[in-house]
């Protein structure tokens, strides 16, 4: 069976795109779903100084390890300041001086949530130059504006939005 892990770039304990990463994840068929949170891979802030004296931590090779055993990744990303998180950005830090090519080409459902009109689009434009050149095999993008709108009780509620997500969901879900 296939392994997908799903998480959100956020160490948020009411992250809206952890929601939304553990929605998209439920609408796959025939997979083993593994939710990690970015709280469980704490990590101390990234520094060449750092790096030098005491190595890569741990928990970025951990995280690393996650990537490599899984056959797709579901990502959703929060947006700070028109960017990463920090915690996430951190953590893609530590993991790009362990291995540069981190996303190590396994397809993935990349998204964000936000409760504005722009549903994260800084930081999903940010991630789609990105990404590929850490091997990132970007599937599908997806966007939920106004998530306090249009997210109740675990799932997407306007039915345009939601099928747009199943959709993506069905074409990530042939390419792993």
């Amino acid at each position: 069976m296939k392994k997908v892990i799903v998480f959100a770039g956020s160490n948020s304990k009411k992250s809206i795109n952890k929601q939304l990463a553990t929605y998209a994840s439920e609408l796959l068929e025939n997979t083993t779903i593994e939710l990690l949170d970015l709280n469980d891979f704490s990590l101390p802030v990234f520094g060449v100084d750092l790096e030098e004296e005491q190595g890569i931590p741990e928990n970025a090779i951990k995280f690393l390890d996650k990537i490599k055993s899984s056959n797709g990744i579901i990502l959703s990303l929060a947006e700070h300041n028109g960017a990463y998180s920090a915690v996430f950005k951190n953590l893609f830090d530590w993991m790009s001086r362990a291995e540069q090519k981190t996303f190590m080409n396994k397809p993935m459902l990349l998204m964000a949530a936000s409760p504005g009109g722009r549903g994260g689009a800084s930081v999903l434009a940010i991630a789609k130059d990105r990404f590929p050149r850490h091997d990132a095999k970007i599937i599908e993008v997806f966007s939920l504006p106004f998530f306090g709108t249009n997210f109740l009780d675990g799932k997407i509620i306007d039915d345009t939005l939601n099928l747009e997500l199943t959709t993506k969901v069905k074409e990530f879900n042939k390419a792993i």
